[in-house]
């Protein structure tokens, strides 16, 4: 498989650097592009509003879809010319976990902008173990180890702990693992036969697509969920839940959502991937100008139904640089939604190494693999050649600085030291970085039957 996914992605390089036609007309300029009702959606809702697909000889359609199988469905059957996606779906795809096809993004569409929520419920049985400050507010990051007394109060009713994540390779997936195996908390183990993901879990999660949060949680089905924006303020607002984690807390500034394309496309459609990537940059760029001048803006735009559809007061709140928590308990999280700054749409290749990494972890890849098979699946799904190639024409055109884009980057980031966990993450190291993390498969270990083995 690794082999055909490099000659792949050379393709893909060498159509993108030679094959562009002298004029650089799109070669397709009627796109439908896919997204999930959530804030971040807005580089899309943006670069439509504004003109800025217009403006490149594109002319889009945008349409929301029902849940996350149903968006990356539609890519690899060509309903969809691209979407807003997740990154692990790409990665995912790419390497045959769920539906197999090769994915790829030029353009990453933010950092962080997820949280964990859990029921009132919840948060009341939790609360009497997590500190306060001096004005008896809690005092976060808030560890999964609060959490502790519900599950044991849950037990003795016997009644099941479940929880909601919005897609098995979901960033909220991997971030609600992460945040509750650094409490010493089991979230559960995938196997080649079980992909539930629940085999040996203290936690059930499962699947809830995210406008469906909210009410599911008031419902009593789950008893929190990790999903994006609005649905964690949406909560609050209902007085329903209260967030205990965003991704800030968990493992913070890594790719979010991306502009999910078949590698195919993007080989064959080398002008048409330029010209979105180039909106799509330029949209982000506004996003996040003159320290978020615009986002008010932005709220109104993505409040209309169809695109979020959510109340205005409710996506203000992390769309603007704050986050409430409990009612009334207001703190400014300026970098919760980040969408241009901190190169933030620069598809880095050590972010999708951590998306590998987890999968790994909770045994979605079922088998070990070397560091460098990591490296070389990221490069085949993470273009950032493609990125960079569309930032210089745009540095070109004068409508954007130079010193705007990481031109100099490797496609590593520093090693990551500041996850809630304090395990430090090193992208050209991933399997020493997987054997350090407390809970998770390790080395040559799978999981067979309900044993994990090796």
């Amino acid at each position: 498989m690794i082999h055909k996914l490099l000659a792949s992605t050379t393709l893909i390089a060498t159509l993108a650097t030679t094959a562009l036609r002298a004029d650089t007309f799109p070669e397709i300029e009627e796109l439908t592009l896919g997204f999930i009702k959530l804030t971040d959606m807005a580089p899309l809702a943006v670069a439509y509003e504004r003109g800025y697909f217009e403006d490149e000889g594109l002319f889009v359609t945008l349409e929301a879809q029902a849940n996350w199988k149903v968006l990356l469905d539609g890519v690899i059957d060509g309903n969809l010319h691209g979407a807003h996606m997740l990154s692990g779906q790409a990665l995912a795809a790419t390497i045959g976990f769920g539906t197999e096809a090769h994915i790829v993004t030029p353009f990453v569409m933010d950092l962080n902008g997820n949280a964990t929520t859990v029921s009132n419920e919840v948060w009341d049985l939790m609360r009497p173990a997590i500190p306060s400050d001096a004005d008896g507010k809690p005092i976060h990051p808030i560890s999964a180890r609060a959490l502790r007394p519900a599950l044991e109060a849950f037990a003795d009713q016997g009644r099941a702990f479940n929880m909601g994540m919005v897609f098995p390779v979901s960033t909220h997936n991997f971030e609600l693992r992460y945040w509750l195996a650094a409490g010493g908390i089991h979230p559960g183990y995938y196997s080649a036969e079980n992909i539930t993901g629940q085999i040996g879990a203290e936690v059930l999660l499962s699947v809830t697509p995210p406008p469906q949060m909210p009410a599911t949680l008031e419902a009593g089905t789950i008893s929190g969920y990790t999903v994006g924006e609005p649905w964690n303020q949406q909560a609050v607002a209902m007085g329903i839940g209260v967030p205990v984690a965003t991704d800030l807390d968990v493992f913070p500034m890594r790719a979010e959502k991306v502009l999910g394309l078949r590698a195919d496309f993007v080989a064959e459609n080398p002008n048409t991937v330029q010209a979105l990537t180039r909106a799509l940059i330029r949209a982000a760029m506004w996003l996040d100008e003159n320290d978020n001048a615009n986002r008010e803006e932005a709220v109104r735009i993505i409040s209309r139904p169809a695109y979020v559809g959510a109340d205005v007061d409710v996506l203000r709140n992390s769309m603007t640089g704050t986050f409430e928590y409990e009612k009334g308990d207001v703190r400014p999280v300026p970098d919760f939604n980040v969408f241009f700054r901190y190169n933030a749409n620069y598809p880095y290749i050590s972010d999708a190494v951590w998306y590998l990494t987890q999968m790994r972890r909770w045994g979605q890849i079922t088998e070990a693999q070397t560091d460098d098979w990591y490296a070389d699946v990221a490069q085949s799904v993470f273009l950032s050649d493609l990125f960079l190639e569309a930032a210089q024409s745009l540095v070109k055109d004068g409508l954007a600085p130079v010193d705007a884009f990481p031109f100099d980057s490797d496609g590593y980031r520093d090693v990551v030291d500041h996850a809630i966990d304090g395990v430090p993450f090193d992208a050209r190291r991933p399997n020493a970085y997987i054997d350090t993390l407390p809970i998770g498969l390790k080395g040559d270990q799978r999981v067979v039957g309900t044993e994990v083995q090796g």
